[in-house]
């Protein structure tokens, strides 16, 4: 196979290029050496290279492999098409364009799955579902800079584990059985964001004892 890469790529070029070639190869060998040395024979890379690449071993492999997932739904649903859509349309539409993504690559995604839930790599794990929970935020128009930004984050991080324990196990035609579940986890969250918002208008209308006494002492204000 010819090489997909650069005549003088860097590091990180070699990673985003082998990362999809390993994810491919992890079905049967894990995210190892074995995978490693087939992803870059078929991209013409250097296995000493390539292993340079990868430093981290399994978990850097899953971790390049996340963000070429990353970079693929940013490249089908660019912030202007996602303009078109409202915010709850924008987030079901995203975590489903992952799960399209992953489709072919269930079993990989099951052995990465397995390799992050090791208690060594659970702040790795957990580093990676925030990423992928900002991405999709920020590629929907969220820039919440208080709470917020947080809590929502945290939330659709949870929300995507959960589908994707779902979807690793889902035999219905195109997953409906999946697209369901999500589809009942999103209706909730707006439920309860809804709920704050109507929470912080009725804080907002209550009579405050603190306002109260600071106009008393400085009237003017």
């Amino acid at each position: 196979m010819a090489s997909i890469l650069p005549a003088d790529p860097t590091i990180d070029e070699i990673r985003a290029a082998l990362a999809p070639l390993i994810a491919a190869s992890a079905a049967f060998d894990g995210f190892g050496p074995a995978a490693l040395a087939d992803a870059a024979r078929r991209a013409a890379v250097d296995p000493d290279v390539a292993r340079l690449a990868f430093p981290g071993g399994g978990r850097d492999m899953v971790d390049a492999w996340f963000a070429d997932i990353d970079a693929r739904m940013a490249a089908k649903w660019p912030a202007e098409k996602l303009a078109t859509l409202k915010i709850r349309e924008r987030i079901v539409t995203l975590v489903e364009t992952r799960l399209d993504l992953l489709a072919g690559t269930r079993e990989s995604l099951r052995r990465a799955l397995a390799l992050l839930a090791l208690p060594g790599n659970a702040p790795h794990a957990a580093k990676l579902g925030w990423r992928a929970a900002d991405h999709m935020w920020r590629l929907a128009g969220d820039s919440a800079t208080d709470f917020n930004h947080y809590s929502k984050r945290a939330i659709l991080a949870a929300v995507y584990g959960a589908t994707l324990a779902v979807f690793l196990n889902d035999e219905s035609e195109d997953h409906a059985d999946t697209r369901a579940f999500l589809a009942r986890r999103i209706d909730r969250v707006m439920r309860f964001e809804g709920w704050k918002r109507r929470r912080a208008a009725s804080r907002a209308d209550r009579p405050s004892l603190a306002r109260f006494v600071g106009r008393l002492r400085y009237p003017g204000r």
